[in-house]
């Protein structure tokens, strides 16, 4: 009997989607369904190799990208699916970066399926209606955004790879500078030297207790013989106080003004890492990480859903249908508070308008509808989303102030309150609703005596610049022109994971060798970390993205200064590696040998000159033990536990039991002449403060200055 040729089935060929993302890809298979597969590429798949410099300055900056290390397997199976798919959608973030993902994607592709049909798809927000849409208007890959992408690599590569081995060379092995980093850096160590420098001034201000009948109010000196009071001193206080004791106080005037605050625009990247920073801690990095979990999808019930638009934009623009899906929802939520026609917002000068602005995917799905589906942070954070997108488009937020002003002798006094007349947009506000305190004021007309009951002076000091957080110092980069949504938190990340910059209580400070790093390359090239230079390259990489410049020319005018300025430097610049090792006058209690001040990658700290064979070190003495009699110093220690949290204490301990929490600064206090501590509170921000108990520079008045005092 003859044998049966066995049938080959025929295997249905399917749409492949690739993304970057598991999790984008989890939640786009679901809204596609058969017919289609989607698989993630986890970010960039080709880069330039770590090794070596990987352009051929020779030949038009042509740079060399391989495989990365490590993402081989993930292109192996994205190869392999490709195999089983009739067409193939490339569908990476829609910015610069996703371009170029998309493009190396394409071209790995076509290497091993040469008449592959390959289509790129972009959407700005994942929900079912959006991935269809864009699955049925396919485009082709944007060239222009590959070469942005392309130049800004090269550029970066360029400066790292030349200014490394200077510092290397110069300062100490294992460094390394970027090109935007570096003037992040900069700004950073600037405004640390403004705040040590600055020195606080004290002040005083005085407030009436007044009374008619049973009801009383307060009231603060604003004028002193028609001019803003400067009150330096105590003694002054006291002066003043005996003038106004026991007299009459009349109201001089009376006066009313409306006022109207209008809603703010719907979130960019920059103002959410502000706000989440502000309002809830967030560290930008955190922020970002959170708000793509709501973008890539969450499962709320048995329904997987984008939950937020794209995070990376510089837009304040909504689209037309998100428009009138808000306004419905505030018309039915909030009716009175609908203005007649929608609220528009002028995005920056600066913005490339790419994407819309960050907003709700769906207005109706309200913070404590999805509550439950959410972890605590991704509901706080959507809550700010949805709270800022929902107020921009209502009505103004509008109150009253009520100022009475009272005379007595020469001095004017003033009183002021606050009444809503419409709460307009902060009906929507509860994470971002501002913390009002009204307090009301007694009914009184022009002409009317009060008894002088109370007269006290409180005590003030100027405040000073503050140390910058990730809120401002990405405010600071964004009003300069300096970087993109995709790079405000990476910035902070790498000046972090550097050491350059550490995170204390908020506040970003430059280590010692970052100080050092920053010092010298402002010397030697002030060109490259110049602010404006910096803004400059933005503009032109846009320029390359517009097609209105080619980026081989934009590289090539940097490229010749640039290289001709780091031989000179390399050759010329004089080594600071040995002034980094002072001798000192410690002598090593193991071995004997005279023990070295040397910069780790900590900072400094004392080391014995017999290392490796002795290995003992010591911290650098901060101040001296302000105890009288003792001769020890103030260094840094750790506690002995979980959190191991810093505190400062002698060199004599146990004999000498001095300690405090606050970092010692090197200025001395100019009442005693001990050394000041680093302190901040919300009232007064960051400021020094004496360390003597004794002595009041600084120290809050615990008791007021009184008219019975």
């Amino acid at each position: 009997m003859a044998k049966t040729a066995k049938k080959t089935k025929k295997v249905k060929k399917i749409n492949l989607l690739i993304v970057e993302s598991p999790a984008k890809a989890k939640t786009i298979q679901k809204y596609l369904g058969n017919g289609f597969g989607v698989t993630a590429s986890i970010g960039h798949l080709f880069d330039l190799p770590r090794s070596r410099l990987a352009i051929d300055v020779d030949k038009n900056f042509e740079p060399e990208y391989i495989t990365i290390r490590g993402k081989a397997k993930i292109l192996k199976e994205i190869l392999k699916e490709a195999k089983k798919a009739e067409q193939i959608l490339l569908a990476s973030d829609n910015d610069r970066e996703g371009e170029a993902i998309a493009f190396h994607l394409r071209n790995a592709i076509l290497r091993k399926f040469p008449d592959m049909k390959i289509m790129r798809i972009v959407f700005n927000e994942i929900t079912p209606v959006a991935i269809r849409e864009a699955v049925k208007s396919p485009m082709s890959i944007d060239i222009n955004k590959v070469n942005a992408q392309k130049a800004r690599r090269i550029l970066d590569r360029l400066v790292g790879y030349k200014l490394s081995p200077i510092l290397w060379k110069k300062v100490k092995n294992g460094l390394s500078a970027g090109r935007v980093q570096s003037v992040a850096l900069k700004l950073i160590c600037d405004r640390d030297r403004e705040v040590e420098a600055f020195m606080p001034q004290e002040y005083w201000t005085i407030d009436v207790t007044l009374k008619q009948g049973k009801k009383t109010l307060t009231s603060q000196l604003v004028q002193f013989q028609g001019q803003k009071p400067d009150i330096k001193t105590k003694e002054e206080v006291q002066k003043l106080i005996k003038l106004f004791k026991g007299k009459t106080f009349k109201v001089a005037d009376i006066k009313q003004k409306d006022k109207q605050l209008k809603p703010l625009a719907p979130f960019t990247t920059s103002k959410l890492q502000q706000a989440s920073a502000t309002r809830l801690g967030y560290t930008s990095r955190k922020t970002m990480r959170i708000a793509q979990t709501l973008y890539e999808g969450v499962n709320i019930g048995s329904e997987r859903i984008g939950l937020i638009t794209y995070m990376r934009t510089d837009s304040t623009r909504i689209a037309d249908t998100a428009l009138d899906a808000v306004r419905k929802f505030i018309g039915d939520t909030y009716p009175d508070e609908l203005p007649e026609q929608p609220n528009i917002y002028t995005p920056m000068k600066k913005a490339q308008d790419a994407h819309e602005a960050i907003r709700p995917t769906y207005v109706e799905r309200t913070p404590e509808s999805v509550k439950s589906y959410l972890t605590g942070e991704q509901f706080k954070l959507y809550s700010l989303i949805w709270e800022r997108f929902v107020s921009s488009q209502m009505k103004p937020y509008k109150s009253r102030i009520l100022s009475i002003e009272f005379t007595c002798g020469d001095g004017l006094f003033r009183s002021s309150t606050t009444k809503v007349l419409e709460k307009g947009f902060y009906k929507a506000l509860k994470l971002l609703a501002p913390k009002e305190k009204f307090h009301t004021l007694p009914s009184l007309e022009i002409g009317d005596d009060l008894e002088c009951v109370d007269l006290t002076g409180d005590q003030h000091f100027t405040q000073g610049p503050s140390y910058f957080t990730d809120a401002s110092i990405i405010k600071a980069l964004e009003e300069r022109g300096i970087g993109r949504p995709s790079t405000y938190a990476p910035i902070i990340s790498v000046l972090i994971d550097r050491y350059y910059v550490v995170r204390k209580t908020k506040r970003l400070k430059a280590t010692v060798l970052g100080r050092i790093i920053s010092e010298m390359l402002e010397k030697t090239f002030p060109e490259i970390i110049d602010v404006n230079f910096t803004a400059n390259v933005e503009k032109r990489l846009d320029e390359v993205e517009s097609k209105n410049e080619p980026w081989e020319i934009m590289i090539g005018e940097f490229y010749k200064p640039f290289s001709e300025k780091v031989d000179y430097v390399m050759e010329h610049l004089e080594s600071i590696k040995g002034v980094l090792e002072e001798p000192t006058d410690h002598i090593c209690e193991k071995c004997n040998r005279p023990m070295i001040k040397k910069l780790g990658r900590y900072g400094f700290f004392i080391a014995c000159s017999g290392f490796p064979e002795c290995m003992n070190s010591k911290a650098v003495p901060l101040a001296d033990c302000p105890k009288p009699g003792c001769t020890g110093s103030i260094i840094a220690k750790r506690k002995q536990n979980k959190k191991g949290k810093v505190f400062y204490g002698c060199t004599n301990y146990p004999e000498c039991d001095f300690v405090t929490y606050f970092p010692p600064t090197n200025t001395k206090c100019p009442h005693c002449g001990y050394f000041l501590v680093e302190r901040s509170d919300k009232k007064r921000g960051d400021y020094k403060m004496c360390v003597n108990p004794e002595c009041d520079y600084m120290h809050l008045q615990e008791a007021e200055v009184s008219s019975g005092s």
